[in-house]
């Protein structure tokens, strides 16, 4: 197990050098002055020169830095939490982006904690219950509820919920800093439009992989055995049904913490996807690529904890990789 985990550990950081690169090499290749965005068009040679010292771009002497240099510089750079400068708002980036990455983990918990427990049990019971009544039911009700776009349902619930019956905030927008159950008012709107999103995929391939599981021939061998039917649902049946859920579960944390942007947007709510947003409208390349770095890690580091999981309960993927 331990030589496995430091093959996928390998693995991960493999995948954040070259996203490192590509992130990069994107932000090299985008027309335009950076230096004539930051000081304005108006500005003289001079100001540009000093600009571009400030930013690497330029040596002392006022020759060229050669990319594969900027790039070294920008990556241990980062890798120290030396982030630079927003060009945008000329703030440091680093307490700005995970200020705003704290609001997406926050958000994104509670959005976990509603969805999967759910979508799990409605995928149990549908797979249980194959071609009965309930599994159509709740296929059908977990479909038509994912069909809808993000920003329907958002507004559907900010109508009904916080406009009609005042029970919640329509508005999500939260000082810097807040708690997590100072926030909790807040966050309940948009963390149930996410979870609409959410509810269907998971359900559904808990469903299959719970009706693939049951047709097993293990199971008919477990059950004519003698051992009662929960135990074999819950010691077999549900351990190896749930394994691609695994998976699902943790793309899903990646999408949660940077990929939330419609839903930040309707709720005006202060999350990492918005501030990608912002940096994307204003040409804010160092924003922009730390908050690209940092969803790429919160991807990697759901894949590795789901490929160690994974592994754990299935003995078979550790021995094949």
């Amino acid at each position: 197990m331990v030589s496995y985990i430091l093959r996928r550990i390998g693995f991960l950081l493999l995948t954040l050098i070259i996203t490192s690169l590509l992130v990069f090499l994107i932000s090299q290749v985008i027309p335009g002055d950076v230096c004539r965005v930051i000081i304005g068009r108006e500005a003289g040679e001079a100001a540009l020169q000093n600009c571009r010292r400030d930013l690497g771009l330029i040596s002392e002497n006022g020759q060229p830095v050669s990319a594969a240099k900027r790039y070294l510089i920008w990556l241990v750079n980062f890798v120290r939490g030396d982030w630079g400068i927003s060009f945008a708002t000329g703030e440091k980036i680093q307490p700005w982006v995970m200020g705003r990455l704290r609001n997406s983990l926050m958000l994104s918990a509670l959005v976990l904690v509603i969805s999967v427990p759910l979508a799990t049990l409605l995928g149990v019971i549908a797979g249980l219950n194959e071609g009965k009544l309930i599994d159509t039911v709740i296929s059908i009700g977990s479909l038509s509820v994912v069909g809808l776009p993000e920003f329907i349902t958002g507004i559907l619930l900010i109508n009904l919920v916080a406009l009609r019956f005042d029970f919640l905030p329509a508005n999500s927008s939260i000082p810097v800093n807040t708690s997590f159950f100072d926030a909790l008012p807040s966050l309940i709107l948009p963390a149930l439009t996410a979870t609409f999103v959410l509810l269907a995929y998971i359900a559904r391939l808990t469903r299959a992989g719970i009706v693939e599981e049951l047709k097993q021939n293990y199971v008919r061998t477990a059950e004519l055995k003698g051992l009662p039917r929960v135990t074999v649902l819950y010691k077999h049946v549900l351990r190896n049904g749930l394994l691609p859920t695994i998976t699902v579960i943790a793309i899903s944390i990646g999408w949660l913490i940077s990929g939330l942007v419609v839903i930040e947007n309707v709720f005006n709510y202060p999350g990492l996807g918005r501030l990608m947003v912002f940096a994307i409208d204003r040409r804010d390349l160092p924003t922009l690529q730390a908050c690209v770095m940092i969803s790429v890690v919160g991807f990697a580091l759901a894949n590795l904890a789901a490929d160690i999981l994974y592994a754990s309960l299935n003995p078979r993927i550790r021995v094949n990789q």
